[in-house]
């Protein structure tokens, strides 16, 4: 069996689109009956139910948890989202949980990177340990993993099916992969079967 994988070189919103596009002809081509989304504003999500309109394939787009700000998905875009059949999930990230509320972060000055967190005798929880070895293919790919169990915990798609999990490592969406689902208390069982797309390169630390 041969295929391509698609990698793109610059992080754009019009990456978005091209993905999209060849997440659909995968999901056709290979009869895959759910695509997970991640989406925190809900623009790719809107974009990726647009995409699968009228197709028959279940999209779940799954969100940021809601914090002391309230929920990052905008109303207008949850109404569309809606409106089109897509379901939407929200609960807590897989790979955080109560082991993130242990992350201290030094304060930083302006314009320089994100520092290292820092607690007394500090232990990454396993979580963090699992997200950190997949952001060495990209956030997106490391999001893709974690969507994908939430999804599967909330009961949006089936567990032990073949799913397409979409994300990325900006705004918009660039990375994308076709596994079988699993539970967030069965991570191993995922079992990832096809690279579609991902960028050449992961993105630098975020600055704030």
């Amino acid at each position: 069996m041969e295929d391509k994988i698609h990698y793109f070189e610059e992080l754009k919103p019009e990456n978005t689109d091209v993905l999209l596009d060849l997440v659909k002809r995968k999901a056709l081509d290979r009869s895959i009956k759910h695509v997970v989304v991640a989406s925190t504003r809900g623009e790719t999500g809107v974009k990726a139910v647009e995409a699968f309109k009228g197709s028959g394939i279940n999209v779940v787009v799954v969100t940021h948890q809601i914090g002391p700000q309230g929920p990052e998905l905008l109303e207008d875009n949850e109404k569309k989202i809606r409106a089109l059949g897509a379901k939407i999930v929200t609960c807590t990230h897989a790979f955080g949980g109560v082991g993130s509320s242990l992350r201290r972060v030094p304060p930083r000055e302006p314009g320089q990177p994100m520092p290292q967190p820092f607690w007394p005798a500090y232990v990454p929880s396993t979580g963090e340990l699992v997200a950190s070895v997949l952001r060495l293919f990209s956030q997106g790919m490391k999001v893709c993993f974690e969507i994908t169990v939430m999804a599967a915990d909330a009961g949006a798609i089936p567990i032990g099916e073949n799913a397409i999990a979409v994300a990325g490592q900006g705004r918009g969406a660039d990375t994308a992969i076709v596994l079988k689902s699993a539970n967030t208390t069965s991570f191993f069982d995922l079992d990832v079967q096809e690279i579609i797309a991902k960028p050449i390169r992961k993105a630098l630390p975020r600055q704030q």
